[in-house]
């Protein structure tokens, strides 16, 4: 069900917890007018939300082209699938994502030897932004707001950032797979003066 160019159950999990069926027919409204635009940064995340209400009352929506099909209802054509930023959103409610990308790049910096190296792979902004902001602050040795004369809040930087902006798939890597086209690899080195466990 992760895919809106087939017919398939609105499942969009990876095998376990909540599923996209039970989030677009038994959530509120608002709630998913917020999944819309916060994860899908979907500028029609209001109508879409409200249609999807409107439609789940007359019928459940189970099926990956039903909800496609609300979409294109509200969503005007574009380069893109209209219902490529409801998918990403619901997508990322379903699975946790994003709590699961905070979660777990400290626990890899905890892993890493000295001078290893992080290499993470995002697919959209909001990913990348999350691993953009923990770099930084873990490259960081003081945390203090700026005007605050003297540290005191103990931060010891644990990386040096190597790559200063994400690297991107060039054309020729695109025109192999569209599916690259979207990604950003951002790459961070465990400094060797950091002693700490973390």
């Amino acid at each position: 069900g992760f895919s809106f160019n087939k017919d398939e159950p609105l499942l969009m999990n990876y095998g376990s917890g909540i599923s996209a069926e039970e989030i677009i027919n038994e959530y509120s409204e608002d709630e998913i007018e917020r999944i819309l635009r916060e994860y899908g940064e979907e500028k029609f995340s209001r109508k879409i939300a409200k249609k999807i209400v409107e439609e789940r009352k007359r019928k459940r929506i189970k099926s990956t082209l039903q909800l496609v099909e609300i979409v294109r209802k509200i969503v005007p054509r574009s380069k893109i699938n209209p219902a490529t930023r409801t998918f990403q959103a619901i997508r990322i409610e379903t699975n946790k994502e994003l709590e699961n990308l905070e979660s777990v790049l400290p626990q890899a910096l905890k892993l890493l030897n000295r001078s290893g190296k992080l290499f993470i792979i995002s697919f959209h902004s909001l990913e990348d932004r999350i691993v953009k902001e923990f770099f930084v602050q873990e490259s960081k040795t003081c945390l203090c707001p700026s005007k605050q004369p003297i540290c005191n809040c103990g931060h010891v930087a644990k990386f040096k950032i190597l790559t200063k902006r994400p690297v991107v798939p060039s054309s020729e890597e695109v025109a192999i797979n569209s599916r690259a086209r979207s990604a950003k690899l951002r790459v961070a080195e465990k400094l060797k003066c950091y002693t700490g466990w973390g």
